[in-house]
């Protein structure tokens, strides 16, 4: 943490790639990391949306398809090229499916959860710890869920990917921890995103309602809250936190 204009900045002259950064709780994360002095790639596979927040936080915007092994390369070598160096990975990209009979949802669309919530943890994972080992030092983030620990029904192959994800968070420090990279997760509630509504079904007052009263703090979720935990877990200040899955969900999971 540095003094920088008289403001604390926990993340001054930090790099980071922040996937699924268009929207939602990933542009919440990279518009704190940015505030609090990191140099941020916006990666999305929504180009414009990407280079519309790139353009707000002064960041970089990247198109990725988290699924594929080429993009994500592509990726890395991008940041690489514009940073010197990686320090700070968050996996953010994420999908679900609509809720529904776990027998209903069609193969495809289940290998296409999987490889964007699942897949794309073990892709980066190709592409970018190499570089931080050779450092010595990084942070890798995955933003999972919830749905990973107390499972609402009629989401079942969205809760298991988030589960997945939980348990890598725990594996990956086992074996990173020696070359001083950390790897933790936050774990959101139902969040004001453009998710929010294939989570519920529809968006309607009832509903709202409904999912409200899961929720002790009696609010969703929303990018500032994933914002403020990222940048916490990310900083050095948490250097001694690793394997974490934080439960960010004003009480759900109590």
């Amino acid at each position: 943490m540095t003094r920088q204009q008289g403001a604390w900045t926990r993340l001054d002259g930090k790099t980071a790639i922040i996937t699924g950064a268009g929207s939602g709780f990933g542009a919440g994360i990279a518009r704190r990391f940015a505030a609090e002095g990191a140099r941020v790639m916006v990666a999305d596979i929504n180009a414009g949306a990407a280079a519309a927040i790139a353009a707000a936080i002064g960041g970089i915007a990247q198109k990725v398809d988290v699924s594929r092994d080429d993009s994500v390369g592509a990726m890395a070598i991008a940041a690489r090229d514009a940073f010197g160096r990686i320090e700070i990975l968050v996996n953010n990209a994420g999908i679900t499916h609509l809720p529904q009979p776990l027998e209903d949802p069609p193969e495809a669309e289940f290998d296409h959860i999987l490889a964007v919530n699942a897949k794309s943890v073990f892709l980066t994972a190709r592409h970018l710890p190499p570089p931080m080992k050779a450092a010595g030092t990084g942070v890798i983030l995955n933003v999972a869920s919830t749905a990973g620990l107390s499972p609402r029904p009629r989401l079942s192959w969205y809760n298991a990917s988030k589960g997945w994800m939980i348990t890598a968070t725990k594996s990956m420090p086992v074996e990173l921890a020696s070359s001083g990279i950390r790897v933790n997760a936050i774990c959101p509630v139902a969040g004001e995103t453009p998710l929010l509504k294939s989570f519920m079904g529809e968006d309607t007052p009832g509903m709202r309602t409904k999912f409200l009263a899961t929720i002790p703090i009696g609010r969703f979720s929303t990018p500032e809250d994933m914002g403020n935990a990222a940048c916490f877990l990310c900083s050095d200040e948490a250097s001694m936190i690793t394997g974490v899955a934080l439960e960010v969900d004003g009480g759900r999971c109590i």
